[in-house]
């Protein structure tokens, strides 16, 4: 066995990576597929096309590495969280499109079980906020809105799945119907405390307990691929959801290790090992992963706005033509000159939650220019993850040592920079950049006994650069209270407007 195949399902392609027993890339390919927006809020994706560009990358992998089927030891996989798909066992069809983590056509129905004050239910058996984000909303509009699709879900003739579900389904002729602890926990309906479905949750989506897929472990033997010429015979042996995946993959598996994402938005996650901590800063409280009869947790935190300034300085003011020009232009001046940039594009996530924030930028002046407005756009990525960090350390009582990072930006070197000296800890970047397909090879590899054990991946090379924090205390602090002031006035803006209009 000379490889691992990862399966990297993502919310804009597909990709499938080699991996060798030294955890470095030996392939890679990537196909996208086509984006749905049936109206505005809906996002939508083609089933059968996720399927199919899928089983094509991996199948391209393997020719670019010219590796057959014998040479690989698992298959590991890692998806897009949430996404929700229905299909009808007995044809094998979808009933409806896959609805999309990002789509918004369930917020009233979630507004309404939050009126009805089920929100402490929720949150004390799942570990999450009521919203349309997770899947269990979606399920119950496919049953309410698709013809006869509630009879046959009573009927049992009906299959739920997240993406990592249907491409087992796919992969195994239908045979194989499962997912892992991880992608379970983000549906709303998953009790974190007894391991299982929440009968009570399916009462109050009206979800039929057979619609659901057993939830295994996220390292273990599910299946062979019986289904794909080319991939059939090859073992089915790691789950993870992409955040989990990526939070394995940079190896933070005991409890305070922290990773942080930086794409469009930014993902944080810190380990709590066994603890299922609950956040009093309305942060989630998720399954990690499960190994054997173990279960690790974590608690995540998400900026929405992250990677996404880069491209609005570039698309909607102008002021670079490219993404990677950014760190020149923000470098081109010695500091902010006094500029803060507030992202809130779309609101604040956590920790401040305030749908009704705007997108601002304060203290300029005449002698701001584009060098200061690109760097506080850079700068407010780090003060968004300090915010979310230091919710995160209230949370779980537990100082952070060190940030592990990956993502796009985590290739911007004074970005990172700018991070160690506001969170005033070392920054961390790996030595291997996909750690999301990586930590779906490390579980299917441990699974498949590709790897003996856990310490065989720890001992892997990890770090690429350690960027150490530079700046001193009482400027950090100093810089904080104006991003906190800046933030502060961001707040309410759109509510407030509406109030005078009212007026």
């Amino acid at each position: 066995m000379r490889y691992i195949l990862s399966l990297d399902q993502g919310t804009t392609s597909s990709r499938a990576l080699l991996f060798d027993h030294h955890g470095a890339v030996r392939s890679v390919a990537q196909r996208e597929f086509a984006q749905i927006f049936p109206q505005p809020g809906w996002v939508e994706h083609d089933p059968e096309e996720i399927a199919a560009s899928q089983i094509a990358v991996a199948l391209q992998a393997l020719t670019q590495a010219h590796a057959q089927s014998s040479d690989i030891g698992a298959i590991g996989i890692t998806n897009q969280r949430e996404t929700t798909i229905v299909w009808d066992r007995a044809s094998g069809k979808p009933i409806y499109n896959a609805i999309v983590w990002q789509d918004r056509r369930t917020a009233a129905f979630c507004n309404q079980l939050k009126a009805q004050g089920h929100e402490n239910l929720i949150q004390q058996r799942t570990g999450l906020l009521i919203d349309a984000y997770f899947s269990g909303s979606k399920i119950s509009w496919i049953l309410d809105h698709v013809p006869n699709a509630r009879q046959l879900a009573e009927t049992g003739r009906l299959a739920f799945g997240t993406v990592d579900t249907w491409l087992v389904w796919k992969l195994t002729g239908g045979r194989v119907h499962i997912t892992d602890a991880s992608n379970a926990s983000r549906t709303m309906l998953f009790n974190l405390h007894s391991g299982f479905w929440d009968r009570n949750l399916l009462d109050l989506f009206r979800i039929p307990a057979s619609m659901l897929p057993t939830v295994c472990s996220s390292s273990e033997v599910y299946g062979e691929v019986s289904a794909v010429p080319g991939l059939n015979g090859i073992s089915i042996a790691g789950i993870a959801g992409d955040q989990q995946a990526a939070l394995f993959g940079q190896r933070c598996t005991t409890p305070g290790l922290t990773k942080n994402t930086y794409g469009t938005g930014c993902f944080m996650l810190q380990s709590t090992g066994n603890r299922a901590v609950s956040s009093t800063h309305r942060l989630l409280t998720t399954v990690a992963w499960r190994l054997g009869d173990k279960t690790d947790y974590a608690l995540e935190g998400s900026v929405f706005v992250g990677g996404a300034v880069v491209q609005w300085l570039r698309d909607g003011l102008g002021i670079i033509r490219t993404s990677s020009e950014v760190e020149a232009l923000a470098n081109s001046v010695s500091n902010n000159g006094g500029v803060y940039f507030v992202p809130a594009f779309v609101g604040l996530g956590a920790p401040h939650w305030d749908s009704y924030a705007r997108g601002a930028i304060f203290g300029l002046t005449r002698g701001s220019n584009a060098g200061h407005i690109a760097r506080a756009a850079l700068e407010s990525i780090a003060y968004q993850v300090a915010d979310l960090m230091d919710a995160v350390q209230t949370d779980t009582h537990t100082p952070l040592q060190e940030l592990r990072v990956d993502g796009g930006a985590s290739a911007n070197d004074s970005l990172m920079q700018f991070q160690a000296d506001i969170l005033g800890v070392p920054v961390v970047r790996p030595s291997i950049t996909e750690t999301t397909a990586l930590g779906a090879a490390f579980l299917a590899g441990l699974g498949a006994g590709f790897w003996m054990e856990a310490q065989a991946i720890a001992d892997l090379p990890r770090e690429e650069r350690r960027f150490e924090p530079r700046l001193p205390r009482s400027q950090v602090d100093e810089m904080r209270q104006r991003w906190n002031e800046a933030i502060s006035r961001a707040k309410s803006w759109e509510q407030v407007g509406e109030n005078k209009s009212r007026s």
